[in-house]
């Protein structure tokens, strides 16, 4: 079964922040909540944690998966960008956004997408997934909480709890998330082509 952590939106607790890290770093599936809506993490290059969250997305080979990372200071350790890209990417940064990048060698391939070798880059504006990104000193391999068939997120700690206690390892509680997932842009293309139209501002990336 689950453990359940209420931590503050605005103010996380330590203790708590620390304890659902030590989860992370055990090799543990945490359910966390983002800028965006709540997603799934686990420690980057953990195959068992991988496969777990595959199977509760019910995902194939083909899904790119998010490194989600605290800042753009550890972009160059696994993606690949021109200095166009990255100034439109600091520009939307941190913020409702998943870019897709060419990974570098520092991605587990089977984190990569198998044809393509990309991988989604994230940095969230939000205290909670900031203090655990900080606590466990590198990039959380992620993916949003949409269950099988779903068309939206869950959004709700406690449904969460209840459909998920005995899938993950902690779900933590940051209260009511949004319905809406990232935006996706692949910044691969010339120009970056919009993949998916979330909850963040797509105009600077839209073709006239």
């Amino acid at each position: 079964m689950s453990q359940f952590f209420a931590i503050h939106p605005e103010n996380p607790q330590a203790r708590l922040v620390a304890q659902a890290v030590t989860i992370v770093n055990k090799g543990g599936v945490i359910v966390y909540p983002t800028d965006s809506a709540y997603a799934l993490g686990c420690l980057l290059g953990n195959k068992s944690a991988l496969e777990r969250i595959r199977r509760i997305r019910q995902l194939d080979d083909s899904h790119n998966f998010t490194l989600v990372c605290r800042d753009l200071s550890e972009l160059g350790n696994y993606a690949r960008v021109d200095n166009t890209a990255y100034r439109l990417i600091r520009a939307h940064t941190p913020g409702p956004f998943t870019f897709i990048l060419e990974a570098t060698r520092e991605v587990p391939k089977r984190l990569q997408h198998p044809k393509r070798k990309t991988i989604g880059l994230r940095v969230p504006d939000n205290a909670i997934a900031q203090a655990l990104l900080a606590e466990l000193d590198a990039p959380m391999m992620s993916v949003t909480l949409i269950m099988p068939d779903d068309e939206y997120p869950l959004t709700d700690p406690y449904d969460i709890r209840d459909i998920l206690e005995h899938h993950v390892d902690a779900v933590i509680d940051g209260g009511y998330c949004g319905l809406e997932p990232t935006s996706v842009v692949d910044m691969t293309c010339d120009p970056p082509e919009i993949t998916r139209r979330g909850l963040g501002d797509c105009s600077d990336f839209d073709v006239t």
